[in-house]
């Protein structure tokens, strides 16, 4: 078994994924004018006046927090770890390459998503990948494929991936059993997710800041402790990830090929730029302005937060404490843990159990709320199939809280291609949407007006969104 998906993860991630990631990336940055060097400046734009409740949906802050609480969770330490053990620290400089392009893929998606929501039965706003694939390319089908693969990864998989991590982790730092933290992760999920999207985002916008902040500080306090080392890990960064290894200290033999793949497999799983999860928070947004770019703005920050500087904190402890050497899969906290250690005493291996658990809990919560999210596109949220998911994303926490699951992060990393797969074939089939997007929101700006979108300048575009989307909007 453990042969097959490597052999899976091979295909996918050797061939097909790292050139369709990036021909996207740079596809979606050429037709939207380098959109994420561009408009960047548009963010506090984008939130201004965006923090104070919207009818029919969340803030802007709202679903950039709820978004970024998924992103950022046990990948963005021991993924990171992994990255480095798979494929040297040339990995990280292909992480940050993956975000650098993958801002302008998120740009697309969670426009779209902004452009075809719809209400549900409660006049929330609910929209996502699904939504496009059905009303903009006007196929059903393919949405229902996306659903599936998305209740797969974010229902089951995922989770058992971040529950497994905190368990380690306070089983490494304190001798914690694993079942006590199955049992006390599930139970604290439930208490959580039953609150619904508003409940969770309101939580989110509060608890992401926090802890994010938290894990950038103690990095640049270790960093600073250790300056001097600083340019000799900047420049194994950039050597090893060319595959100049002799000149790259710790790069222990790397290609360039483990490299790229490790730092793409990696920082897609971390920012999941271009797979489909991001756009179900960012259609949830009543974006101010109202115009569905605004909310592909400020969700490419979220990319930017997620890998560039969080991932970045977590790849600097780990390579000022050394070289780091090929490990299991189940290893990866435990080698961020014994890094801080190094550097700075007993005290961090304690602090990354108390950080993973924040990201881990934060993205469990945010993986239900998507799960759900597809659950109402495939016409299956009764209350019983509600509580369904529920409990079984509770049972995925605790079963990947007491066993030990080395194929975890090879079946994550297939589910997340097979979706990512689907979820590119459709924001490639509907860039000329994104692009018209683009290009109005620009107008306005350039105009010295305030975006708004208006549907009835597009005829083609009218017909495909959901009556009452974008014909009722928000006023401040």
């Amino acid at each position: 078994m453990p042969d097959f998906f490597a052999f899976i993860n091979e295909v996918l991630w050797g061939s097909v994924m790292i050139y369709l990631l990036l021909g996207a990336g740079i596809w979606f940055t050429v037709r939207s004018g380098f959109i994420q060097f561009r408009y960047i400046r548009q963010f506090g734009k984008s939130l201004k006046n965006s923090v104070s409740p919207q009818p029919g949906g969340l803030t802007s802050f709202q679903a950039l927090c709820t978004s970024l609480a998924a992103r950022v969770g046990s990948g963005n330490l021991a993924g990171v770890a992994l990255a480095i053990s798979a494929g040297g620290p040339g990995a990280v400089f292909w992480m940050w390459v993956t975000a650098m392009i993958g801002m302008a893929t998120s740009f697309a998606e969670c426009s779209l998503a902004q452009l075809y929501k719809e209400r549900d039965k409660n006049g929330q706003f609910r929209g996502g990948p699904a939504w496009y694939m059905s009303r903009g390319l006007g196929m059903r089908w393919m949405g229902v494929l996306f659903s599936i693969f998305l209740l797969a990864a974010y229902g089951l998989i995922f989770n058992t991936v971040q529950a497994n991590s905190v368990a380690h982790a306070l089983r490494y730092a304190f001798d914690f059993p694993e079942w006590i933290t199955g049992v006390s992760l599930a139970v604290l999920t439930l208490l959580v997710i039953v609150t619904g999207i508003r409940g969770v985002a309101r939580l989110m916008q509060w608890m992401v800041p926090v802890m994010a902040l938290l894990w950038v500080i103690a990095s640049l306090v270790v960093t600073a402790m250790h300056i001097e080392q600083v340019p000799a890990v900047i420049s194994a960064i950039f050597k090893a990830a060319f595959g100049w290894q002799e000149a790259a200290a710790g790069a222990l033999g790397y290609t360039v090929s483990q490299a790229l793949t490790a730092g793409f497999q990696r920082g897609m799983f971390s920012n999941e730029a271009g797979m489909g999860s991001t756009p179900n928070a960012a259609a949830a947004a009543a974006s101010w302005p109202p115009h569905p770019a605004a909310q592909g703005i400020v969700q490419m920050i979220g990319v930017f937060t997620d890998t560039i500087i969080i991932c970045s904190a977590s790849a600097m402890i780990v390579l000022l404490a050394g070289p780091v050497a090929h490990t299991s899969s189940t290893a990866g906290i435990q080698l961020v843990q014994q890094a801080l250690v190094n550097l700075s005493g007993t005290w961090g291996a304690g602090f990354v159990s108390l950080i993973v658990m924040l990201f881990a809990f934060s993205s469990i919560v945010a993986n239900y709320i998507y799960a759900e999210n597809n659950l109402i596109f495939l016409r299956l949220d009764s209350r019983k199939t509600l509580w369904f998911l529920r409990i079984g994303i509770a049972g995925m926490v605790l079963i990947g809280s007491v066993m030990s699951l080395p194929l975890v992060w090879q079946l994550a990393d297939v589910i997340m291609a097979l979706m990512a797969i689907t979820n590119l074939t459709a924001i490639l089939l509907l860039s000329p949407v994104v692009t018209l997007i683009a290009r109005d929101y620009l107008r306005q700006r350039k105009l010295g007006v305030q975006p708004v979108f208006d549907a009835t300048r597009y005829p083609e575009i009218e017909s495909q969104i959901a009556p009452g989307s974008w014909d009722d909007l928000p006023r401040q």
